[in-house]
């Protein structure tokens, strides 16, 4: 029969062992913590670089034709080839048609195919195809339009808009594109870009938003 002493001894976890489970815990949670931010952060550099690249497409494309992707009235002689002939703009210089257009004939749809043709982005060319479609890092949908979007935004001759990014992430991406204020500057937020603006200090962190900047 065990001496009752050494029963009671292992019946229980000792201060010490109970401190080891609680560092343990600790260490965990704040590396999930930690890694969840570097997750975060990763996500807004991304959104950040969506905006960045459209400039990149547009002076791309210029530079080497002359004209502006989507309203490029010489697209089939720029980007198109034997077995694809890409749809054309009027060569006005304006990108006519809303950023989130689905319409095949609208500019800011056609600009997607112009660049994609020229090789500046990637994606398919072929307005018909399932993915055709840009999407921002978050799988919300990005495009272009000459059209102010929100009716405080007073400077740019575009205007890049991504759906689908949140409160928290939105504020992130206007401290570091912008001045860090949602309903001023080159970069706004809102529910929908109709018009209605959402400032910094109403932003839901969790609520989704439309943010457009103006270039």
């Amino acid at each position: 029969m065990p001496h009752p002493h050494i029963a009671r001894r292992q019946s229980g976890f000792t201060l010490i062992e109970i401190a080891i489970v609680l560092v343990i815990i600790g260490l965990l949670l704040g590396g999930i913590l930690k890694g969840q931010e570097l997750i975060n952060s990763a996500r807004v550099k991304n959104l950040a670089s969506d905006f960045r690249n459209i400039p990149v497409f547009i002076y791309g494309y210029q530079d080497k034709f002359k004209a502006l992707p989507g309203d490029d009235s010489a697209a089939t002689t720029h980007v198109g080839t034997a077995t694809f002939t890409p749809g054309t703009g009027n060569g006005d210089g304006i990108i006519a048609g809303n950023w989130n257009s689905t319409t095949a004939t609208d500019e800011s749809f056609l600009f997607w195919q112009h660049v994609r043709a020229a090789g500046l982005a990637p994606g398919p060319t072929d307005v018909t195809a399932a993915d055709y479609p840009p999407n921002n890092a978050l799988g919300g949908r990005i495009g272009i339009q000459s059209a102010k979007p929100f009716t405080s935004m007073n400077s740019g001759t575009y205007f890049i808009c991504s759906a689908g990014i949140s409160g928290k992430f939105a504020k992130q991406l206007d401290s570091q594109l912008d001045d860090g204020v949602t309903n001023t500057g080159s970069m706004q937020a809102g529910t929908t870009a109709d018009g209605s603006v959402a400032a910094t200090g109403t932003l839901d962190d969790a609520t989704t938003y439309t943010v457009c900047m103006g270039i």
